[in-house]
């Protein structure tokens, strides 16, 4: 058998490159927050919807028999040197539901980013560590309408 030895600079970029890989594994692709309310359900749904509007994130969908709303805010501004790119998008999602003891209402508030990309098969989304402002905007919600 031949010992083998790999140049010193090969070495040094392949550390830097493991280093780099165990940095970005450990980052949470999701920001989940949540919170009791002494308010009732059908307050508190209300409250979350007027504060989307104010924040302004845009309804994508909503549940009214489960008390659940999804948003979406869109940012035109980032860019990036990759021609599929076409920009990053916030989602929000919540859940208000009757909660135990003596807290009426729980809530709980997820928020994402992610990249829309144009590609062949059409606009496709690829998920990104949580942008600080769906994150703002996540704890903006507990605070105003959680209560507690």
């Amino acid at each position: 058998m031949r010992n083998l030895t790999l140049p010193p600079a090969l070495v040094r970029s392949c550390l830097l490159a493991a280093a780099g890989l165990v940095a970005c594994v450990g980052s949470p692709l999701t920001t989940s927050l949540t919170a009791t309310s002494p308010e009732p359900v059908p307050d508190v749904f209300a409250c979350v919807k007027d504060q989307l509007k104010a924040l302004d994130y845009s309804q994508s969908s909503i549940d009214v028999t489960e008390n659940r709303i999804t948003a979406r805010k869109l940012d035109e501004t980032v860019r990036r040197p990759d021609v599929n790119f076409r920009r990053m998008v916030d989602r929000i999602e919540v859940e208000v539901a009757p909660g135990s003891g003596q807290d009426i209402t729980t809530l709980s508030v997820t928020s994402r980013t992610f990249a829309e990309l144009a590609t062949q098969r059409g606009p496709t989304e690829v998920q990104e560590k949580t942008s600080e402002s769906a994150r703002e905007a996540a704890q903006i919600l507990i605070q105003r309408c959680g209560g507690s």
